[in-house]
């Protein structure tokens, strides 16, 4: 059920809403910068998230193919979303933290479904072997 999901950093100086269907699904990924972050995110397309504050907060980190922007808050830390373009997933999209919404309870994080990704070998596509240190 898509539902208006509020979200902040850390510090409180970044905060956004966004429309989201927790139930669809979320993704894990093994890659180098979810693994070292633990992510857990949700994807949706831009016109379905609002950045309310923090925009001068906010700073930007990419590598690789320099197809994802993320972003994270100077003054804690806290990567609460990210941007970027992937035709192969649909293209422009949102990458939503999922342990930064303020307003999701416990019982809902426990049954949403998730996604795994093996971004370690590039097979985005399949779930790696080993999936319960993600």
């Amino acid at each position: 059920m898509l539902r208006t999901y509020h979200g902040s950093c850390h510090c409180g100086a970044v905060t956004f809403e966004a429309d989201l269907d927790l139930a669809a699904g979320t993704g894990r990924c093994n890659c180098s910068i979810c693994t070292k972050r633990r992510a857990w995110g949700v994807n949706i397309k831009p016109d379905a998230f609002r950045l309310i504050q923090g925009q001068e907060a906010l700073s930007d980190y990419q590598f690789g193919t320099l197809s994802l922007h993320h972003r994270f808050c100077t003054t804690c830390g806290c990567a609460p979303f990210g941007a970027g373009h992937v035709e192969a997933i649909g293209g422009d999209f949102v990458s939503i933290a999922v342990n930064c919404l303020d307003d999701v309870t416990p019982e809902e994080l426990a049954s949403v479904p998730v996604h795994y990704s093996n971004g370690r070998d590039n097979r985005w596509f399949e779930p790696p072997a080993i999936t319960s240190y993600l």
